[in-house]
């Protein structure tokens, strides 16, 4: 009997996979336990559209990823810090604070987590950074801290 893997199975397939098993592992062992569920056309037909929305919120991503890379990438984003005796900062320059000043320079989210900087940003300067979008997209640009006007 062929059934459609609702849940990763072990032996037996991972999820959403079509796979020919026997009458009773089918109905005894994963139809009843829900793991799997008949693999009639009608089942077959949700399973290619689930497939394909899924494909397609992959596409968007990328494409979305893509287009944020190519705003940034070479790019200087400013941010102002503010600093106290001998030109040195309170505190340190965040992925935070550059997220934010990405969003008010460039108009385009890019989640904190995303941003990686290589060493603490300290001091006034400027400093490269990478920020990882997606899998195998990134863009790299330059931190340029300055002091914030009192």
């Amino acid at each position: 009997m062929k059934v459609i893997l609702l849940a990763d199975v072990n032996g037996t397939g991972k999820k959403g996979e079509v796979k020919e098993v026997k009458d009773g592992y089918a109905i005894n062992g994963l139809i009843r336990k829900g793991l799997a569920q008949e693999a009639t056309p009608q089942n077959l037909n949700l399973l290619k559209g689930q497939q394909d929305a899924a494909q397609h919120k992959i596409d968007v991503e990328k494409a979305n990823a893509k287009a944020i890379a190519e705003k940034l990438e070479g790019k200087t984003v400013c941010v102002k810090a503010k600093a106290g005796q001998n030109g040195r900062l309170f505190g340190t320059v965040t992925s935070k604070e550059v997220s934010a000043e990405i969003k008010k320079s460039f108009g385009v989210d890019v989640d904190k987590k995303k941003i990686n900087i290589p060493m603490k940003i300290e001091g006034f300067g400027v400093y490269s950074v990478e920020a990882k979008l997606y899998a195998g997209i990134s863009a790299k640009f330059s931190v340029e801290v300055t002091e914030e006007a009192k």
